[in-house]
């Protein structure tokens, strides 16, 4: 048999080099050149059955829904899109210690009846492993466990076994035999990765992917990584919180930006079913600067408090801090309420904060985050029982934001009784949400006017 050969491959143009340099030669990029599989490798891989597939007309194929294995956890179905495809490859993320382990090893077991699992640990011993299903108080299920880091190994496992789920923990600690290098590197992670896709492609196991992430939050490891798992799932935690968001930022499977909550407690995470009443700190009485907004993630609309603090500066360049709310937002709402509203607040700190730590992507925030910002600036507080969404424009006009009535009756099973929203949200006749007073305002004056 012939020995693996190693070539170097940049990340940006695909130009190979026989040895490694700091600059590609090709398009000059710096540090882009990665160590890979050679072409004596690479050569046999002409399909995943080894084979060249045959071409066929649209008309022809098939379309038959994947069966999917409901995984028993609400939040989690709902953030997958309905449950495991067979087949299917999941790369999760998150912080050390925001409890990815655990939850898939809560949903192994609970898995093990329907879906025989085989849990690879390459980060922990399998004692380590057994105390916390203990320490959780799970049921003592024929879960098989596996400490092992070598992919080849694995896959032999695997084939003898022939689990339905396969987790693998994590996939820096892989490495193949086929690619000299150390565990972690960028070389071994993406050719661990590739066999592990094609195993799960060619057998129907659902293989899950446990990932770090770098100190900005991002996965560590290389960028094809995302390209080549069907559904990439973030784990986000308010520091020092107990609440885990857990968020799909790519599925192939459903939607994206589907959101799953979930409570760490003593006995392992717990869903929670009804998010908005975790994210809403009722206050006894109504305070300046605070607003309650209904925003929407995925296909579940969520109430949230959103606070501002207004306060004089005695620097020359205010600041402007935001958290859960992208910076350059604040800043370009800021101008619209200078230019539009003649609200200066070039000499004011202003300090942005969505309560529960989850963070905002969409704009059907900027309506309650100028009228937080005017409520702490004028302390004047908004009347407790006030919803309000909508997205403001350059030119100061408000404009509407989708599902608006599904956001109102949100609001409105929440005990929410007065609601400020676009005109064109304003809910038609014969489609009044009751117990509600539902106000449209049309520009940013008309919403100043309402706040008076």
């Amino acid at each position: 048999m012939s020995k693996s050969k190693s070539a170097f491959v940049c990340s940006a143009c695909g130009a190979v080099s026989s040895k490694w340099a700091g600059q590609c030669a090709d398009c000059g990029a710096w540090n882009t050149l990665v160590e890979s599989i050679g072409p004596a490798v690479a050569a046999g891989r002409t399909g995943y059955a080894g084979q060249l597939s045959a071409v066929r007309l649209l008309p022809e194929v098939e379309g038959a829904q994947e069966p999917r294995t409901p995984t028993g956890v609400g939040e989690m179905d709902r953030v997958l899109g309905g449950g495991l495809v067979p087949g299917a490859v999941i790369l999760i993320g998150g912080d050390p210690g925001i409890g990815k382990s655990t939850l898939l090893l809560q949903l192994a077991v609970g898995l093990q009846a329907h879906l025989p699992a085989l849990y690879v640990a390459g980060e922990e011993s399998l004692q380590q492993i057994a105390l916390r299903a203990r320490r959780l108080g799970l049921p003592q299920a024929p879960l098989a466990l596996v400490s092992e880091t070598a992919v080849e190994r694995i896959l032999a496992c695997a084939a003898a076994r022939r689990p339905g789920l396969m987790v693998i923990d994590s996939i820096q600690t892989m490495y193949t035999e086929q690619l000299p290098g150390a565990p972690g590197s960028v070389g071994q992670v993406r050719e661990s990765a590739a066999q592990l896709v094609r195993y799960a492609k060619q057998s129907g196991v659902v293989v899950v992917l446990i990932g770090h992430v770098t100190k900005e939050g991002a996965l560590a490891g290389p960028r094809v990584l995302e390209h080549m798992v069907d559904t990439v799932l973030s784990f986000e935690s308010d520091p020092g919180g107990r609440y885990r968001m857990l968020r799909a930022m790519k599925n192939r499977y459903g939607a994206v930006n589907e959101l799953g909550v979930f409570a760490m407690t003593d006995a392992g995470l717990k869903e929670v079913a009804h998010p908005s009443a975790i994210f809403l700190s009722r206050h006894e009485q109504s305070a300046a600067g605070s607003v309650v907004t209904c925003i929407r993630e995925g296909s579940r609309p969520l109430l949230l408090e959103i606070q501002a603090l207004v306060d004089d500066s005695p620097l020359a360049n205010p600041r402007r801090l935001t958290v859960g709310l992208e910076h350059n937002r604040l800043a370009l709402l800021l101008a619209i309420l200078h230019r539009h509203g003649s609200v200066a607040l070039s000499n004011q700190d202003v300090f942005l904060n969505v309560v529960g730590g989850i963070r905002v992507n969409e704009t059907a925030a900027d309506l309650p985050v100028a009228a937080a910002v005017v409520s702490s600036l004028r302390n004047r507080p908004i009347p407790q029982h006030t919803v309000m969404f909508g997205e403001l424009g350059l030119s100061g006009e408000v404009r509407p934001v989708p599902y608006g009535e599904e956001r109102l009756r949100e609001a409105a099973k929440h005990g929410f009784t007065r609601a400020l929203v676009p005109q064109a949200n304003v809910p038609r006749r014969g489609a009044a949400i009751a117990g509600m007073e539902v106000e449209g305002v049309g520009t940013l004056a008309s919403l100043l006017d309402a706040l008076a």
